[in-house]
């Protein structure tokens, strides 16, 4: 087993300008492309990112995106840009991101902005040979009076028109829509686009939701959290709000919202770094954070597909000699004793279970490896509990682990006991003498 409490540098202490994958290396790129090919991610854009020096990076990496049959909505902010018009113009703006009250004066400049940004970034797509349309697929209500402060022109989506927006996804063309959308009367109001993104997705029951923020992802503490549980920061914002830094609350707040409406996975990825986007997709570490539904259900069976992940995944381990070697034909021979854990659909994580037909209150626990880079993060402990869950569920009383170095994290982690080699079952009593490893044997009593 590789030590799954072991320390690792965190790409988040990397300056800003370093990167995991090249767009050029097409192997790093296309191992993801089955997964992901035919979904439908909605990329919202912090009007800031429109901004930057980066964003013309920004637009050929979604036309990859695009290239690789990855279907891509647009969602773009204004908030910058409406702040910049109001400095320019002298004309004092009511609220900046759409959550707090757009009086008339307001909405005119956010209409102005959004304007200016939506060209911007058609330009940008019209250059990279892709087709787009500006829609007006989102219809809104004004939100009204909340705590007694009339909001006078926000609004909150009514609807969404999926049959536009599928019609053209399917006529491989980019929507763009834009946090200014239009009431019954079609007069327009004015939508937070953090709000807007989670309202899209659901709506097109979109696989992602990408926000390209001008942070290096979700704050806090004062650290970026490179992934984290809906269930973790739900409790979070409720409890200890204090605790995410500022920039991330509206992103945290919507990332949760996303998530229990039917949106597996949301990302915040700093939209200034190069190749941020692509390397968030497209590698097991990503650049930014993910926000992700319940553990367990990142657990899943092995099946044939994962045979070479699991091979290529362990390889190192083996050579440092903490996992007995395995070729892919055993791997494949046995591979309904295997589990993985998967982040964004990327296998990070494998473990067996093997069950014994002469003693079947008897499994055991094996093959814990967990990728370097997700070490101290919880994950190998996961992986234990899940085998030890399965086997409680058929039936069995008592699981053993053997190792050879991380007989540790067993033991202070996972609540295993050594014992002697003698208490194994007599078949893989005569494997482990055979094997001249000499691994310390452990159990643990299922309650």
């Amino acid at each position: 087993m590789s030590n799954p409490s072991g320390q690792t540098a965190s790409p988040g202490n990397a300056p800003a300008h370093t990167t995991t994958i090249k767009p050029t290396d097409l192997r790093g790129i296309l191992q993801y492309v089955p997964r992901f090919q035919g979904q439908i991610f909605v990329i919202a854009i912090d009007g800031s990112i429109v901004a930057d020096d980066n964003f013309g990076n920004l637009l050929v990496d979604i036309a990859v995106l695009r290239s690789l049959g990855i279907k891509v909505v647009l969602v773009h902010g204004i908030g910058h840009q409406l702040q910049e018009l109001s400095a320019l113009r002298g004309i004092p703006i009511s609220n900046a991101d759409g959550t707090g009250v757009t009086d008339a004066a307001t909405l005119d400049l956010a209409i102005r902005a959004s304007s200016r940004v939506a060209h911007l970034i058609m330009e940008g797509l019209t250059g990279s040979l892709l087709k787009a349309v500006i829609t007006n697929a989102v219809r809104a209500v004004p939100v009204g009076i909340i705590k007694g402060v009339d909001q006078q022109l926000t609004g909150k989506v009514d609807r969404i028109d999926k049959e536009l927006l599928n019609a053209l996804i399917e006529r491989q063309v980019v929507p763009l829509v834009s946090p200014v959308a239009f009431g019954p009367d079609g007069k327009s109001l004015r939508i937070n686009s953090d709000l807007l993104a989670a309202e899209m997705a659901e709506a097109l029951q979109a696989t992602k939701i990408i926000y390209l923020a001008p942070n290096a992802g979700l704050e806090i503490e004062g650290d970026v959290t490179h992934e984290i549980s809906v269930d973790a920061l739900r409790s979070l914002v409720a409890e200890h709000p204090e605790k995410i830094a500022d920039s991330s609350r509206s992103k945290a707040a919507h990332a949760i919202k996303a998530i229990e409406t039917g949106t597996p996975r949301v990302h915040i990825v700093d939209g200034r770094v190069f190749d941020g986007l692509l390397n968030e997709i497209f590698s097991n570490e990503g650049v930014g954070s993910l926000v992700y539904g319940n553990d367990y259900q990142q657990i899943r069976k092995a099946s044939r597909r994962d045979v070479r992940l699991i091979y290529n995944l362990t390889r190192n381990a083996v050579k440092r000699e903490e996992l007995i070697n395995r070729t892919q034909k055993e791997i494949e021979k046995n591979i309904d004793q295997y589990f993985v854990f998967e982040v964004d659909e990327a296998v990070i994580a494998c473990a067996t279970l093997l069950y014994y037909a002469d003693q079947p209150d008897v499994a055991e626990v094996g093959s814990v490896y967990v990728l370097p880079f997700y070490h101290n993060r919880g994950i190998g402990k996961k992986m234990v509990d899940y085998a030890c869950l399965q086997a409680k569920e058929r039936g069995v009383k008592r699981v053993l682990a053997l190792s050879t170095q991380s007989f540790g994290f067993f033991t202070n982690v996972c609540g295993f006991q050594e014992t002697t080699k003698e208490t194994l079952p007599e078949a893989r009593l005569k494997l482990y003498d055979d094997s001249g490893r000499n691994a310390r044997v452990l159990f643990k009593i299922l309650s």
